[in-house]
């Protein structure tokens, strides 16, 4: 049986060469830290922290160009599992995860769970259920698994358009969020700056595809994880003298239980299907921080838990990630990473959410401090929504998408860490959304393209259409961030509920279920992807009264019946599809679809010209 060897593949300069990056990035932070005390003018301080990230980044994607067909696509599957990890993490979470959920923590406190307990699920059903055997398989798209896992091209094209849904849905969040933020960085409005966010991303990809979205997504990480823990660590040392805020804001939260009591705030229950967190824009803290179930009912938790888990696990955009991995050994740490990454970042963000809370409740309970809420005014992050002589919690709204960017002005630290917190929340829009736009131009090339086409063409052709897709795929997704100014946080909760009815059912049955055969497959992704759309649709037109994204759900079950359903009532799978089966659960060996690529190099060779 021949392994895949490791240690060979991977580049023993990479902790350098993202050493080095780091070091650049912190040299920024502390530049403009050194300029804002000498009293450089402020908008420059902005662009500083706007313009010198995404330069690196550029240069990043650019130094990763290539030729190749196995580093275009998959990286030259030798990206070590730490990197993969982070990159995962960041780009699951996105811009949306990091600035939408935190305010949605600040305003409706633990029921914003329902989301990041959910996405924790997701990375540990991907690691146990899904990546090690996609990785095993080593398709470039989940389309191209599908359709060769059955062995149906017409399979493989009906999944990439039913995927391409959710997939443009995301992009259009990530991009018009860091587009908010951005225009909030510099001044701009986010129309105005949404092209100049689509350039970025297109150009720091195009040159070398999932090569240079592994290195730049890396880096992007990197800048997100490190300002975002760097900013609560210093608001936790002035707050709590511990520089460790998921410890340390343990007794911030008990001091809250008390004041908020004090306050009379409200914890009554929610019926059990409803879904009210806050939306986009200037809202108010309407209930206690660690009340459960006020914002969101107990069957809506649950639901929405369940949808978020299926659809992070088997997300299109994020399951191509796991193939760049050396192996499938590489494939499961990697996952394992972006769990632990993942949950610290949570736990970051609740107890931002925490110290946030804290002067806001204070100010209402005395009456006095009101001096950082005149900063976060001036910032346009905060405003007043009554002319009342004494503030309350209830007349004072926050911008919930600003909640991380709001912590470090209410704290008193630079101007600096909140423009630095700011460019953190910008990189993980950009790799969200590289890691989506190039999913789905992959999608785009290898399915729709050349999705009938029994052998792939030769190296040049292919890449070249895969870079006239991967334009296609940043113009499609900014044109519909541009038509559908949704709430972001809408727009990825829908995306991840028709991924979970579409994509969840029939990836699991394909690795678990030899029975399912390729009629059953098209059967229970149409059937789950119609109805998690209907439901979404009837939802937002107030046609029942449950949330279009947790009654989105249903897509889920029905999905999995029709996919056994089928595959019962019709013929069984061939012995060739079985035997691919059984290969797949084998954890060693060759990479099945490098396998097969070789052969019919070797094929082309020898044919008569």
């Amino acid at each position: 049986m021949t392994f895949t060897p490791r240690s060979r593949l991977v580049n023993p300069r990479l902790g350098t060469y993202f050493g080095i990056f780091a070091a650049l990035l912190v040299s920024v932070f502390i530049l403009a830290i050194i300029f804002e005390y000498l009293g450089v003018a402020d908008l420059r301080l902005r662009w500083l922290m706007l313009a010198a990230p995404l330069l690196l980044y550029l240069v990043i994607g650019a130094a990763s160009y290539t030729q190749s067909s196995t580093d275009y696509f998959a990286a030259g599957r030798r990206v070590p599992a730490i990197y993969t990890g982070i990159s995962l993490a960041v780009s699951a979470l996105g811009a949306t995860g990091f600035a939408a959920v935190t305010g949605v923590f600040f305003v409706s406190g633990y029921d914003g769970l329902a989301i990041t307990i959910g996405g924790l699920a997701g990375f540990v059903v991907m690691g146990i259920l899904l990546a090690p055997f996609l990785r095993k398989f080593g398709a470039y798209t989940v389309p191209t698994y599908l359709g060769r896992r059955f062995a149906s091209n017409w399979l493989r094209i009906a999944a990439a358009v039913f995927l391409a849904v959710p997939m443009l849905l995301i992009v259009a969040a990530e991009l018009g969020l860091g587009a908010y933020v951005a225009g909030w960085l510099v001044g701009w409005r986010p129309a105005t700056i949404l092209p100049l966010l689509a350039g970025v991303v297109l150009t720091s990809l195009v040159l070398g595809g999932m090569r240079s979205l592994s290195w730049s997504s890396a880096a992007q990480a990197i800048t997100a994880v490190l300002a975002i823990l760097l900013m609560a660590a210093l608001v936790a040392l002035i707050v709590t003298k511990i520089p460790v805020p998921q410890l340390s804001s343990g007794p911030v939260v008990r001091s809250l239980l008390r004041q908020e009591a004090s306050l009379a705030l409200p914890q009554t229950a929610a019926t059990q299907l409803a879904f009210n967190l806050p939306g986009e824009g200037f809202v108010t803290v309407s209930k206690r921080f660690a009340a459960t179930f006020v914002d969101i009912g107990p069957a809506a938790f649950v639901i929405t838990l369940w949808t978020v888990m299926a659809g992070l696990a088997s997300a299109p955009w994020l399951l191509p990630r796991v193939s760049a991995t050396p192996s499938v050994y590489d494939a499961r740490k990697s996952l394992g990473w972006a769990t632990f990454f993942f949950g610290v970042l949570v736990l970051t963000m609740i107890s931002v959410a925490a110290f946030l809370r804290e002067p806001l409740v204070d100010m209402a309970l005395n009456g006095s401090g009101t001096e950082w809420l005149t900063r976060l005014r001036e910032a346009g992050l905060a405003e007043l929504k009554s002319n009342a002589t004494r503030v309350s919690v209830s007349n004072v709204a926050f911008a919930r998408d600003g909640v991380l960017m709001a912590l470090p002005l209410a704290t008193g630290l630079p101007l600096a860490v909140a423009y630095f917190t700011a460019a953190a929340i910008l990189a993980a829009a950009l790799a969200s959304a590289g890691a989506t736009v190039t999913a789905l131009a992959n999608l785009m090339a290898e399915d729709l393209v050349n999705g009938l086409a029994q052998e792939p063409p030769t190296d040049a052709p292919r890449l070249l259409i895969a870079r006239a897709m991967l334009a296609g795929a940043t113009i499609a997704g900014t044109t519909v961030a541009v038509l559908t100014p949704t709430d972001p946080l809408k727009l990825m909760l829908w995306a991840l509920a028709i991924t979970a009815s579409t994509a969840f059912p029939v990836l699991v049955l394909s690795i678990w279920w030899k029975r399912i055969n390729g009629p059953g497959a098209a059967a229970g992704m149409a059937a789950g992807f119609a109805v998690a759309v209907l439901a979404i649709v009837a939802g937002e037109a107030r046609l029942v009264s449950v949330a279009g994204s947790v009654l989105a759900a249903l897509g889920l079950p029905l999905g999995t019946i029709a996919a056994m359903a089928v595959s019962v009532l019709t013929a069984p799978p061939s012995r060739h599809v079985l035997e691919l089966a059984r290969d797949i659960r084998v954890p060693g060996g060759e990479i099945l679809y490098d396998r097969e690529m070789h052969r019919l190099r070797l094929k082309q060779r020898r044919a008569p010209k």
